[in-house]
């Protein structure tokens, strides 16, 4: 009975062996993914000023960046900050398409880590074909089980160091040698560790061309004077295998010696000479593996190269396009607001909660008086006094507040206060005002305004 043709729908996608290959994107990939995971597990074992440097402390509502602490009322930075990561995402693809995902992205970064740790233990690409094809013995057991200890090791310390972003890093190694880890803690130190040791020792390019929804929609992002990584058909066609000592342009053949090296080097397995694809990561190794064979070969550097759709079709290109200075100023634009925000943001918040049981109480001495609470946020690190007072009517008054109020560093102080007016000057609603200034800083001041109601005449 003959297949349905449908059945190669269904059929399981074969596994896609890279081969390593050396030339100077080979060496900024590795540059790129050293630092970067350099920096994601050192990050959580930095101190600043006896605490860790970097700690998203959801309990407490704090997040600790360096010497500065965030609190939920900082949003709006975070906001900031997000729609400049995806500003710059917009700017360096239409520069240079896919370089995020070939050079920075987590899904890049840890897979090449993972395929480090498989030539180390597996060999090379053919080693590694010819393992997977051999029938199971004590040396391919070894081997495979070699590669899996040290998969399922770097993935556990990654699910460990994610956890300890969250976690106090040194405490949550203490609790894991104690076996005292609480439920929480564990299931995301377990889920971001099976995550990593899927996406990136086994589902690999498969999460870039099913799951990331950035391969779909780059496209609208491209235009013809966008650097892409491109075949030069041209130059490359007809192309067909020759020895180095023919001449190609007396052989009736392109640059191409159709080596197949381009296709053995692409992590998602696709033949750059069929043009421009989704799949796609730009990580350039076609780049090098094609610049190898043209040395080998005497010919020009250039067969497959970063260049834009112009070029190739020898048109005149302009890579410094319009589009790009909108998209560089309107960067500037929110980098500097967001430099100068964070300059000048006053490390303390004021927030006045008014008593709503009562609208008001009538007291002796012809006076009349509203209760409110203070919230004082001390967003510095050290402990700081304030002084509190109230404006807005002419014979308003505080009640029940010291001559200064002391609250801890990134501590909260819930301070109730009575505010009373004179009954001539309180009548129905009015605007007054609550301010604090640190004693220690007189450019640490932050005001509040609020509603003083009193009776109606």
């Amino acid at each position: 009975m003959n297949k349905p043709e449908s059945a190669g729908m269904y059929a399981s996608a074969e596994k896609i062996y890279p081969r390593e290959i050396g030339g100077r994107f080979d060496k900024l990939s590795k540059l790129a993914t050293t630092i970067l995971l350099g920096l994601f597990y050192a990050a959580p074992w930095l101190l600043w000023d006896g605490r860790q440097a970097f700690l998203f402390d959801l309990p407490e509502r704090k997040f600790y960046l360096l010497g500065l602490t965030l609190w939920p009322q900082d949003f709006p930075y975070l906001a900031l900050l997000l729609i400049i990561a995806a500003l710059s995402l917009f700017f360096f693809t239409a520069l240079a398409g896919r370089l995020w995902c070939g050079f920075a992205c987590p899904q890049t970064v840890w897979t090449e880590a993972f395929i480090w740790m498989e030539q180390f233990t597996e060999g090379t690409r053919s080693q590694r074909m010819k393992l997977d094809k051999a029938p199971w013995s004590i040396t391919k057991f070894r081997k495979k089980a070699s590669k899996q200890f040290l998969w399922i090791t770097f993935s556990m310390w990654t699910g460990f160091t994610f956890v300890g972003y969250f976690t106090p890093v040194r405490e949550l190694g203490l609790d894991i040698l104690e076996l005292s880890v609480g439920g929480s803690t564990l299931f995301w130190g377990l889920f971001y560790g099976f995550a990593t040791y899927g996406n990136a020792g086994y589902m690999r390019e498969q999460v870039c061309k099913y799951m990331c929804p950035y391969a779909r929609f780059q496209s609208a992002m491209f235009d013809k004077d966008t650097l892409i990584i491109s075949y030069d058909e041209t130059r490359g066609e007809p192309r067909g295998s020759r020895k180095r000592s023919v001449d190609p342009k007396e052989a009736g053949l392109g640059d191409c010696i159709d080596c197949q090296l381009c296709v053995q080097v692409c992590p998602t397995g696709i033949d750059i000479r069929e043009g421009l694809q989704y799949e796609c990561i730009a990580c350039a190794a076609c780049i090098d593996a094609c610049d190898s064979i043209m040395d080998k070969m005497n010919y020009p550097r250039g067969l497959v190269r970063y260049t834009t759709e112009h070029s190739l079709k020898n048109e005149a290109t302009q890579v410094l396009r319009p589009r790009m200075f909108v998209y560089a100023t309107l960067l500037l634009i929110l980098v500097s607001g967001l430099v100068i925000a964070m300059a000048s943001r006053t490390p303390v918040i004021l927030d006045v909660i008014r008593d709503r049981n009562s609208l008001y109480r009538e007291i002796a001495d012809n006076l009349v008086e509203n209760i409110y609470t203070l919230k004082i946020i001390n967003q510095s690190n050290d402990a700081r006094s304030f002084v509190v007072t109230v404006s807005g009517l002419e014979s308003v008054v505080l009640d029940g507040v010291d001559d200064e109020v002391r609250v801890d560093g990134g501590g909260v102080l819930s301070l109730p206060v009575r505010v009373r007016a004179r009954r001539d000057d309180a009548y129905g609603v009015n605007e007054i005002l609550f301010s604090i200034a640190a004693t220690d800083d007189s450019s640490v001041v932050m005001a509040e305004d609020s509603r003083f109601i009193g009776p109606m005449r």
